[in-house]
């Protein structure tokens, strides 16, 4: 990273504090992403990545994207789970950053359920 004026570093500051919104902010829909080891190992970084990546890229602010630990279902990580207020929870299975992005699409924008990828459905979560 190359800071050649006062003008970068700000640009950067503020690319920064956008992202620390997006984990941290109150919102009505929720993500949450697996991140314990066996998430880790199975790529869960980089689809995290790719969630912060597809909202700021959309502009969606009222999301809460946060991590979870492991819930020993390893063979189907990465996990995302997607909690909307009124929906069930839906935990997507084999996360990649593709479906990742495609996930914010089609469920977070859309609110089309991508049933091919849902591992688990818990009403009133």
């Amino acid at each position: 990273m190359d800071l050649k004026s006062l003008e970068d570093l700000k640009r950067i500051r503020e690319q920064a504090q956008a992202q620390i919104r997006i984990r941290t902010q109150e919102g009505n829909t929720k993500i949450i992403v697996g991140m314990g080891t066996c998430g880790i190992a199975a790529g869960a970084r980089d689809t995290l990545m790719a969630i912060l990546d597809e909202l700021a890229k959309r502009n969606i602010q009222d999301v809460v994207v946060t991590q979870t630990g492991c819930i020993g279902l390893c063979e189907y990580e990465p996990l995302v789970s997607v909690v909307k207020p009124g929906q069930p929870k839906i935990m997507y299975m084999k996360v990649n950053p593709e479906r990742a992005r495609q996930i914010v699409a089609s469920h977070i924008v859309n609110d089309q359920i991508i049933n091919e990828w849902v591992l688990s459905r818990e009403e009133g979560a």
